[in-house]
């Protein structure tokens, strides 16, 4: 089987579950002897861009697509521009940038990629469409999340294959816009769905989410948990390692990075945590500056400096030695997330989680048995949830045991590909 992943990019300025979702599926699925090509979107791939091949463009450039869209003067500059605007290069260096990676602000722009053949991009979406028939020629096309459907009735028509389409936090982006685009955002992905054979959520709790939001009839849904290779990461138990807590994801606001600074920062109010420190990892956006001056102040007013670390590297080798720090991850996203592979990864590594009761965090934690959940979700109940934790050693071994346990029975990656693979199959027979 010859498959097509279009995949948005984040430019390797943050750490991006989505774009992590995707290429460790592609992984996956390339070992199960099919043909996969990543096709990248608006900004490079998160960490494995080196996967790609050199004659692969970048398509809907970043930078291009928005200055088409805010300046119609752009949308006749020479192709020399377009190129330069669009090379990896730039690209990168806009992905550091405040708003090059959040809906507000980009309402027109959302609508217009929806409306597809009939929005301002539609010449980059016949680019796109021909690439894929002169170098590509798929059996079928995955799109990475809903807010690509303004793709799927071109690529249809012209490629003649089914598409399916994955969903994971596409109510985070939209739901941010003010009320009238908001409307019409769902209007659209709900209309652009009948050219979908397919949609897989990443968890039960996204599917009755979405199943909601956009009206798709049940025998269209299926769910595919996220997964990874346990063998990927090594393990250990938090008992060999400092008690350390860690948080790794985007370092923003929504993310609730301030309200596990907070907990911390009651945490060692508390004696008998003098030695625990608080690492944080995950990257960020030129958005997120004044949040993180903010929080930084925050430490230095409690004289906590020397008990805060920044951990730069989140790519790979990088990750593996921030998992070697931690004993204990709490990522308290504020409304919950429709999965979070950093979980996975951090269980994979021995290390249990500590997670809020909103979004799919207790199906994660309740499947796996890797972790605790607290609520509400305030920084005076996750300290004390840490604090538990951390003040007994053999639970935090049992639970790290249980963790890796768990996600080698309900996450490992072979078993969600093999899922995955009889949609595909399913999706081709009916076509």
């Amino acid at each position: 089987m010859k498959i097509l992943h279009i995949i948005p990019g984040s430019g390797g300025s943050f750490y991006c579950g989505n774009c992590l979702r995707d290429s460790k599926f592609v992984e996956a699925l390339r070992q199960s002897d099919h043909q996969v090509v990543k096709l990248p979107m608006y900004l490079p791939l998160f960490a494995d861009e080196h996967d790609l091949s050199g004659d692969i463009p970048v398509f809907y450039g970043a930078v291009s697509i928005y200055l088409k869209q805010v300046f119609p003067v752009f949308r006749h500059a020479p192709e020399w521009f377009d190129r330069m605007l669009n090379s990896k290069a730039m690209l990168k260096i806009a992905s550091h940038y405040a708003g090059s990676t959040r809906a507000k602000g980009l309402e027109e722009m959302t609508v217009s990629m929806l409306l597809g053949e009939h929005g301002q991009q539609k010449d980059e979406l016949e680019r796109m469409v021909e690439w894929i028939a002169e170098n590509c020629k798929p059996d079928i096309i995955h799109l990475s999340n809903a807010l690509l459907l303004g793709l799927a009735e071109r690529l249809t028509k012209r490629m003649n294959v089914p598409v399916v389409c994955s969903l994971q936090d596409e109510d985070v982006w939209v739901d941010v816009m003010k009320p009238r685009a908001r409307e019409r955002v769902w209007k659209l992905m709900e209309q652009g769905s009948e050219h979908i054979k397919s949609f897989i959520s990443v968890s039960d709790y996204y599917f009755r989410e979405m199943k909601t939001k956009m009206h798709i009839p049940e025998e269209k849904l299926e769910v595919v948990h996220i997964g990874v290779f346990p063998e990927d990461y090594e393990f250990s138990l938090p008992s060999s390692k400092p008690r350390n807590i860690g948080f790794v994801s985007r370092m923003c606001e929504e993310n609730g990075m301030d309200i596990l600074v907070d907990a911390f920062i009651d945490l060692k109010k508390k004696p008998g945590f003098e030695d625990v420190k608080l690492i944080l990892t995950g990257g960020s956006t030129g958005d997120d500056k004044k949040f993180l001056k903010n929080v930084g102040k925050r430490i230095a007013q409690n004289g906590l400096e020397k008990y805060l670390e920044f951990h730069e590297d989140f790519e790979e080798e990088g990750l593996r030695e921030f998992f070697k720090k931690v004993s204990v991850i709490s990522v308290p996203v504020r409304k919950g997330e429709a999965f979070g592979i950093y979980l996975l990864e951090s269980m994979a590594s021995g290390i249990p989680v500590v997670q809020p009761a909103l979004g799919a965090f207790p199906e994660i934690v309740n499947s796996s048995g890797g972790g605790k959940i607290y609520e509400p979700n305030e920084p005076s109940v996750l300290s004390q949830s840490l604090a538990e934790l951390l003040s007994d050693s053999e639970s935090l071994d049992r639970l790290a045991l249980q963790a890796r346990k768990g996600l080698e029975e309900h996450f490992h990656l072979n078993g969600q590909v093999k899922k995955m693979i009889k949609i595909y199959q399913s999706v081709l027979n009916k076509s």
